[in-house]
């Protein structure tokens, strides 16, 4: 099946937050959702480019983050955000002017990227997807981001139909064109919502995911060699991905491994970091409750 059946929910998700705001039923202050669109906008357009082309004849690792990088314009001209960012360790840091032209456009560019690393099994991308931006979604609404919730429950809705039709055995098959939208909406949804420190948390796999590879020059595959019954092996000697990672982990555990346990085992891993970032977010919390009694 052709992989544009992923530009949906990129259309759908637009569509819904464009008509929610020229409707009112969005913030009046609407700068972010539209920047944030035209972001998505532009890496889609990016992503459906890359998949004409084909896979392994589209264009280069070194292109992609240099052609991502021009999405992150509308969001870099608005200012999006807030320029005080809390990390770990270093504390409370205000970058200033070089938060919109450093910063901004860093997020966006690794977060799409990476976002298209791990991938390549059955509803993976899109339940990731789910995952991620429901929990950015929720911390935003419960921080009166309504912009930040509101681009995050459209993404959702599309991602879940998506996933119906993309779930084992696949009907349709994101390629470039979703998972670099999803990817840069995540970047600004936590960037809207001022919560990037979240969105670093729960993209801890896709972190690990980028150092795996590295190790090769990302001159492997994260493909598993394929069994008569449809049962997965792993396709190198030693763990290049974090699919080979699961297998490996569930080879321990059972006498076969599917591509659906490969999926939910990643998912597993992510819903971790989501109690991770949960934990940091109700802990900022609880500090911010101590300090004002």
């Amino acid at each position: 099946m052709a992989t544009l059946g992923s530009t949906g929910p990129s259309i759908n998700s637009l569509a819904i937050a464009a008509l929610g705001s020229l409707l009112g039923r969005l913030p009046s202050s609407y700068a972010g959702i539209l920047a944030a669109l035209c972001t998505v906008l532009i890496i889609s357009i990016i992503g459906i480019m890359d998949d004409l082309l084909g896979w392994k004849k589209g264009f280069k690792q070194w292109q992609k983050p240099i052609l991502t990088l021009f999405a992150a314009m509308p969001m870099m001209v608005i200012n999006a955000g807030h320029s005080s960012m809390a990390l770990p360790i270093l504390g409370i840091i205000d970058w200033g002017i070089l938060y919109p032209l450093m910063i901004i456009p860093i997020g966006i560019v690794c977060a799409s990227n990476s976002y298209n690393m791990l991938a390549g099994y059955n509803g993976l991308e899109a339940g990731m997807g789910i995952i991620i931006l429901g929990t950015l979604g929720y911390i935003g609404y419960s921080n009166n981001k309504s912009d930040a919730f509101a681009l995050a429950i459209c993404m959702i809705g599309a991602l879940l139909a998506f996933l119906y039709f993309n779930w084992y055995p696949a009907k349709v098959f994101p390629g470039d064109t979703l998972t670099y939208s999803v990817g840069a909406l995540i970047a600004c949804v936590a960037i809207i919502g001022n919560i990037q420190k979240i969105a670093v948390i729960l993209f801890i796999p896709y972190v690990i995911d980028f150092f795996l590879p590295l190790r090769k020059m990302f001159k492997v595959e994260a493909f598993a060699k394929v069994n008569e019954d449809g049962s997965l092996e792993q396709p190198y000697d030693k763990i290049y991905d974090s699919t080979h990672l699961a297998i490996a982990v569930l080879k321990r555990l059972k006498t076969k491994v599917y591509e659906r346990d490969v999926v939910i085992f990643i998912f597993g891993i992510e819903l971790f970091f989501v109690s991770v970032a949960f934990a940091s977010y109700l802990l900022k919390i609880g500090e911010i409750t101590l300090s004002g009694g």
